[in-house]
């Protein structure tokens, strides 16, 4: 079994509406550890966890920084907690979807919006 990379991954904002053409200002950067099929490791996650940060990037905005985590019930989510606020944003089924170039995943905001991403790059860290 071959062993989990710490990865950043960047997402960029797909096409939607108000983006047809999707949009490279829009999305996060996050470091996870993927397994060789780019499923984020738990067990990995656990003992690294400090190192699993997160930046939100949305253009006309300051750009927001926090953690990945691990929720009760197996679910992943970005918290961004460094001002002492409470923000959450849900990674729609990140557990079951593989981060690989030129996929696609779907992230809930802090205020309930679904958006979907897809994944432009992952560089080992």
């Amino acid at each position: 079994m071959a062993e989990s990379v710490m990865t950043k991954v960047r997402l960029n904002l797909a096409r939607n509406a108000d983006f047809p053409s999707g949009s490279a200002q829009h999305g996060y950067e996050f470091v996870a550890p993927l397994d060789e099929n780019g499923y984020i490791d738990a067990e990995v996650w656990r003992v690294r966890r400090k190192e699993c940060r997160v930046r939100r990037f949305w253009e006309g905005e300051l750009d927001e920084h926090g953690h990945l985590i691990h929720r009760p019930g197996g679910s992943w989510a970005f918290t961004y907690d460094i001002d002492g606020e409470d923000d959450v944003e849900a990674g729609y089924r990140f557990g079951l979807h593989a981060f690989k170039r030129g996929e696609y995943v779907s992230i809930k905001d802090e205020d309930g919006d679904l958006y979907t991403f897809q994944v432009a790059t992952l560089v080992p860290v």
